[in-house]
């Protein structure tokens, strides 16, 4: 039988609204398989970063975790509808399942973050649970940041030329020209030559010493159709420490359409820069050609249930790659046959493996190589 250990510290006050905490300060750690539930506040004056098992936070009010040293749990879980606040840090150095809830971290204080561990990684992110504030991963190269606000997930998706000693970030649903939590605004009409007009309603923050690329995505909140009309021309953008001003920071190609869609950038150091955004202009030719839309529903009743583009019949030398909405790669296959039914392949966030992909708007990229020709399109999937 399967040992756990499992503490529930409850609240329960009918005349105030006043919550009890665990304050540890001394030396607590979660054995192999043990479980430790929170139902309250965390306040760590102590050792508690030798564990094992898992450490959820659960309930239905606001907890906060806080102390003079950051916790480190192996597998980390939420399941709170309300959220967690971290006035302190807290590392996780395996598997971080987001159910329910944020963890929020106060953008005015980048110092406190939830902090991904060399080979740890996370599952369920979305726009109902994720980090409403600073997220960080350390000893990693590329990584996937589960960043957004209160009510949407925004990801950021860090591709490093080496292994970054610590990387972190965070979305701002802001202008750029009167930020909420820094010390200077970033005047979108103070951009080099060839910039055009720069977004006044989100930004992400990253910091990183390693040369990066980024890739970001864009949705209907996004208004870019107030930037461009064509995603040709669409770039990358940051705000350069040293000339205090707007630079370009490439693009390899945007994929999508006004509505959404996701772009990269060219390889600069983020530390360079304040903060990064979408912007216009430095537009190059696209070389990618629209196909059709498609339907995928596999349900086994023999109708759509595989990516099947008819036009690979002509190049059976070809490629395929598959992106959920943010950007993130979940599937690629050289010489495809119409393999793709709903199962990721790839990619930094852990989807389960049974269950398949979440319903939902994919971007495809077909290269025919045989004819030398690239097309891009959508799917959606309506999962099992």
């Amino acid at each position: 039988m399967r040992k756990q250990l499992f503490f529930l510290f409850v609240l329960a006050s009918v005349f105030s609204n006043a919550q009890t905490a665990l304050h540890n300060t001394g030396n607590l750690r979660i054995h192999e398989e043990g479980t430790m539930g929170f139902h309250t506040n965390l306040i760590n004056d102590g050792s508690f970063d030798e564990n094992l098992g898992l450490a959820g936070f659960y309930g239905d009010l606001p907890l906060t975790v806080s102390g003079a040293f950051v916790p480190t749990f192996f597998d980390l879980e939420i399941s709170n509808p309300d959220h967690v606040g971290l006035n302190t840090g807290l590392n996780t150095i395996n598997n971080t399942n987001f159910i329910l809830g944020n963890f929020f971290t106060p953008r005015a204080q980048p110092e406190n973050y939830l902090n991904f561990i060399q080979n740890a990684f996370y599952t369920g992110s979305g726009d109902i649970s994720k980090v409403d504030g600073y997220a960080a991963m350390t000893d990693q190269r590329n990584f996937t940041f589960p960043v957004g606000d209160e009510q949407q997930l925004r990801q950021l998706i860090l591709e490093s030329t080496g292994v970054n000693t610590l990387a972190k970030c965070a979305y701002f649903f802001e202008d750029a020209n009167s930020p909420s939590t820094f010390a200077t605004n970033f005047n979108t009409d103070t951009r080099a030559n060839g910039l055009g007009a720069i977004s006044t309603t989100e930004f992400w923050r990253l910091e990183g010493s390693v040369a990066s690329t980024v890739r970001i995505s864009w949705n209907q909140r996004s208004t870019i159709n107030a930037l461009v009309t064509d995603i040709i021309t669409l770039n990358v953008v940051g705000w350069q420490k040293s000339t205090n001003q707007w630079v370009s920071l490439g693009s390899n190609g945007a994929i999508g359409d006004l509505d959404q869609g996701f772009i990269s950038s060219s390889s600069f150091v983020p530390d360079e820069y304040e903060i990064i955004t979408l912007g216009s202009g430095f537009g190059q030719p696209s070389d990618l050609l629209d196909l059709e839309n498609y339907l995928v529903t596999p349900n086994g009743d023999g109708i759509n249930d595989f990516l099947m583009i008819p036009e690979l019949d002509q190049s059976p030398n070809n490629n395929v790659k598959i992106y959920d909405r943010f950007g993130l790669k979940v599937f690629e296959m050289d010489n495809y046959t119409n393999q793709f039914t709903g199962f990721a392949t790839s990619g930094t966030i852990v989807y389960d493996k049974d269950k398949g992909l979440p319903s939902g708007v994919y971007f495809y990229i077909a290269s025919l190589h045989d004819l030398g020709l690239d097309f891009q399109g959508f799917l959606y999937l309506a999962a099992r």
